[in-house]
């Protein structure tokens, strides 16, 4: 768990209690590349704190896959349908690489949101900067032409350029692998 409490200490403090309550809740697991940890319309029932590897989310529209989000280490990956509203995912979370991961029932991560203020805050955090994320990658689409948003995600994904699949993150920035290949043959 050492790549995950740096994380979320990074973001929030937490006491050393409150780490060994967190780390009592959890069971470590690993999962090989291309596996699917969430599956859409399916209660998938877990969240996972990654300790070592690179995940995607995705939603399956007209049969294509739409890349929306990475997660590395020390993130967490999670229905938020499921945690939020008690219904079935409505995307699909794939291993990119070998993956060593925390699982924690969905059921156990609302009770410390719920008993622990500490987890709580952190739980708010995490999704301040989801958000914000999302709405700059949501104006960045719809402003920015295809060069200056690549240029914005290889600013704040540095490690996903190198590690994830040249087709996973044209279809995140919206954009086809070719005019991709074209954009990073201009970078420097």
């Amino acid at each position: 768990m050492e790549q995950i409490l740096r994380k979320i200490r990074s973001l929030h403090p937490i006491s050393e209690q409150t780490a060994r309550e967190l780390e009592a809740s959890v069971t470590p697991c690993s999962f090989p590349k291309r596996h699917r940890l969430i599956r859409e319309g399916v209660y998938n029932k877990y969240a996972y704190f990654l300790e070592r590897g690179l995940t995607r989310s995705f939603w399956l529209v007209d049969g294509r896959e739409i890349t929306t989000s990475f997660s590395l280490e020390g993130g967490i990956v999670f229905s938020m349908d499921e945690l939020y509203f008690d219904r079935p995912s409505e995307e699909f979370v794939e291993t990119l690489e070998e993956v060593e991961a925390y699982r924690i029932p969905l059921a156990t991560l609302r009770r410390l949101f719920e008993t622990n203020i500490e987890l709580a805050n952190w739980g708010r955090i995490i999704h301040q900067i989801e958000y914000r994320r999302l709405h700059r990658s949501h104006k960045e689409r719809l402003t920015l032409p295809a060069q200056a948003r690549y240029e914005a995600f290889v600013r704040q994904f540095p490690q996903v350029c190198r590690r994830a699949n040249l087709g996973y993150i044209a279809s995140y920035l919206g954009i086809t692998i070719s005019t991709l290949s074209r954009l990073r043959a201009k970078m420097p």
